[in-house]
């Protein structure tokens, strides 16, 4: 089955990385203590001292590495964003160790604790040692895919769009063979051999050894897959069966279980369990060091808009968030006081009549969306995700666009997938809501560090930021 196959996967780059960090807390203390690169300045410590740490970073190690995803095997996954959410792990895991290290001496003394040059090298090698090690492993199962060994053999059954949308996939995955498809009627053809009917399924396995078929039929040919399941349960061969949803996949899906009974929740998204709280706690640093950094400059915003054109300095507006929950979103005001009485919620445009001077220059540079930390810290917002609209709008917008509304599965964001693509202001809807949905759908760590450096480096100033 794939998800055996994943699982061994999974376990072998998790023996790897328990390897990898044992192997490298040896290689940080033998350069610590034996080559002195850094000189020993508060005695020696031998090894049996550190040996004592490695079953603690046997556990902590593989434990940051499964926040990071890193044993959900995803075959798009590419060498830099695994290499990158190594590192992340990485340090996670030397904070970790660092920090139950404070409350723990040596055995041998009661007045030198454990060397931190020790472990910032220590750190450096498991990042090193970890990446080398599912670099050779995953090197070794592509050999042996594109080889031709350790290969699925894998059967479709179906000819239409479904069908299609499977084989698409399958080519993308390495470790599976597409022996052909079996013809349901004249939908098409498929890109790979046809072996018959669906009638001629039981031969068709039997004769090209499948171990795996996948049905992929329409929903008007349910008599026709029952018929096909009935024959199928009687050979030895794993069934997936691909129910007919394209029409509404456009969240990841999820197989739940209500008292025996399967469901499919069609709007699951990554931001669940672990991965929730990791990116509230990245929320809260990143707005915490912003406020510390950027607070002599909101000072002077404020100011500035206070001397030109009086109080108030911050302006609130009632936006739609997280599952539909109105907030209060908090902005330096740009326009004059009551700007919005003869014209109504519009969305503002080049050369507004109603910006003032410092208006014009705080919208153009981004600058006005600062006070939205607060909003991040209170938690109503996130620093990354899509932006927030005013109920005005998401009334518009939903009508117009059936999906619109799995926008609010996360925290609106300060900046999000979309603006950091050009996507912002008065720009098309149906693009804001594509790339919003991509980054629900593939949220991690690394994307919203990515997120985050492309805003600093080209997205606070845009020609559509008016």
């Amino acid at each position: 089955m794939i998800a055996k196959k994943h699982r061994t996967l999974a376990s072998v780059y998790l023996v790897n990385d328990a390897v990898a960090s044992n192997l490298a807390m040896i290689c940080a203390w033998f350069v610590r203590f034996e080559l002195e690169v850094i000189p020993v300045t508060k005695g020696q410590q031998d090894f049996a001292t550190y040996a004592l740490l490695l079953p603690l970073i046997t556990f902590v190690f593989p434990l940051a590495f499964a926040v990071q995803g890193l044993y959900r095997i995803r075959p798009a996954r590419s060498r830099a964003e695994e290499a990158a959410a190594v590192a992340i792990g990485s340090v996670v895991a030397t904070i970790i160790l660092s920090g139950v290290l404070l409350w723990v001496r040596p055995a041998q003394s009661h007045i030198v604790p454990y060397s931190r040059a020790t472990l910032a090298i220590f750190m450096v090698f498991a990042i090193a040692f970890a990446i080398l090690g599912r670099v050779v492993v995953g090197a070794v199962v592509e050999r042996r895919h594109r080889a031709g060994k350790d290969l699925d053999r894998v059967l479709i059954a179906g000819n239409g769009e479904l069908a299609r949308a499977v084989l698409e996939r399958m080519n993308a995955r390495l470790g599976f063979h597409i022996v052909g498809y079996l013809r349901n009627g004249d939908d098409g053809e498929l890109s790979v051999p046809c072996l018959g009917t669906i009638a001629d399924a039981e031969a068709v396995v039997r004769e090209h050894a499948v171990d795996h078929v996948f049905v992929a039929l329409p929903h008007a040919s349910s008599k026709a897959m029952m018929e096909l399941l009935d024959r199928l349960v009687r050979n030895v061969v794993s069934i997936h069966v691909v129910p007919d949803l394209l029409q509404f996949m456009v969240l990841r899906s999820r197989v739940d279980d209500l008292d025996g009974l399967p469901t499919i929740n069609l709007s699951d998204t990554p931001l669940e369990g672990t991965n929730r709280f990791v990116k509230r706690a990245f929320d809260l640093f990143v707005a915490s060091l912003a406020v510390l950094v950027l607070s002599p400059l909101m000072a002077i915003v404020a100011l500035a808009i206070w001397i030109e054109d009086g109080k108030p300095v911050f302006y609130r507006q009632v936006r739609m968030g997280l599952d539909g929950k109105r907030f209060a979103i908090l902005k330096f005001r740009s326009m004059r006081v009551n700007a919005e009485t003869m014209t109504g919620a519009v969305f503002a445009t080049k050369d507004d009549p109603r910006r003032t001077k410092v208006g014009r220059f705080i919208r153009a540079w981004s600058i006005d969306e600062l006070p939205q930390l607060c909003n991040v810290l209170a938690g109503d917002m996130s620093v990354i995700g899509p932006r927030p609209e005013r109920p005005e709008f998401v009334e518009q917008f939903r009508a117009e666009f059936p999906h619109y509304m799995l926008r609010h599965k996360v925290r609106a964001g300060m900046t999000g997938w979309a603006q950091v693509h050009g996507w912002r202001g008065d720009t098309s809807i149906r693009m804001r809501i594509e790339h919003d949905l991509y980054y629900i759908e593939n949220w991690s760590l690394l994307l919203d560090l990515k997120i985050l450096c492309m805003t600093v480096l080209h997205g606070l100033r845009h020609e559509n930021a008016y």
